[in-house]
C-alpha cells in the first residue's frame, strides 16, 4: 500500500486536523508516514498545503513530486486548481465547492469547477452546507475526510477510531460531532 496525498485549502479551515486524523489511523495501521508542511500553517487566511505520504514500506522523502500525487483533499476549490499539476493522470481530488474569497481578484467559481471536472475522478461536494446540515458546522472539514476515505485507501472503522483518539480530551460531544460528520462525508460521496 502506498498513497501520496496532498490536503491544501486556507489557514483555519482544520488541513491540520484532517492531516492528524489521517496520520493516526495510518500509524494504527503501522504504517509509515511522512508529512511536510509546506505553506502558511499559523496564518488564518493563507495558502496552506501539506504532504502526508502513507506506505507499508519505508518512505525516503516526506516531499510529493509534481505528477506523483494519488489525492488532493481540498478544503477550498481554488487552491485544488493550484495543486493539479501534482496530482497522477489517475489520481483523485476530492474538494470543497464552497470558495473562501480572500483574494480580491479570486477566478469566478464555475470556472474553477469547469477546469476541476476534467479531471478524471473527482468529488465536489459543499461540505460547509453538508456541516450545517447535520448540525456541525465546525467539523466541515471532517465531512470532506469521510468524502475521501474510499480514495485514501484507509479503512473507514479506522478513520473513526483516530477521529475518537484524535478528539478524545475535547469530550464525548466533539467526538460525536466529528464521528457524525466523517459519515455525512461517505453518504454524500455514495451518492455521486
Amino acid at each position: 500500500m502506498k498513497v501520496d496525498i496532498i490536503l491544501c485549502g486556507v489557514g483555519g479551515q482544520g488541513i491540520l486536523s484532517i492531516a492528524t486524523i489521517i496520520g493516526e489511523a495510518a500509524l494504527n495501521e503501522n504504517l509509515y508516514i511522512k508529512q511536510a508542511e509546506v505553506h502558511g500553517m499559523s496564518q488564518r487566511g493563507g495558502d496552506v498545503q501539506s504532504n502526508l505520504r502513507i506506505s507499508d514500506s519505508p518512505i525516503a522523502s516526506d516531499l510529493i513530486a509534481q505528477g506523483a500525487a494519488d489525492v488532493i483533499i481540498s478544503m477550498e476549490p481554488m487552491e485544488a486548481l493550484r495543486y493539479l499539476p501534482y496530482l497522477k493522470e489517475d489520481g483523485w481530488v476530492i474538494t470543497s465547492t464552497a470558495p473562501l474569497v480572500n483574494i480580491p481578484n479570486y477566478p469566478d467559481i464555475e470556472a474553477i469547477k469547469t477546469e476541476l471536472s476534467q479531471v478524471r475522478h473527482t468529488v465536489m461536494i459543499d461540505i460547509e452546507q453538508l456541516a450545517k446540515n447535520n448540525h456541525t458546522p465546525r467539523s466541515a472539514n471532517v465531512v470532506l475526510l469521510g468524502a475521501a476515505q474510499h480514495a485514501i485507501g484507509l479503512d473507514y472503522d479506522k478513520l473513526e477510531a483516530a477521529i475518537r483518539r484524535v478528539f478524545a480530551r475535547k469530550g464525548e460531544a466533539i467526538v460525536e460531532a466529528n464521528i457524525s460528520a466523517l459519515a455525512v462525508g461517505r453518504n454524500a460521496t455514495t451518492a455521486h
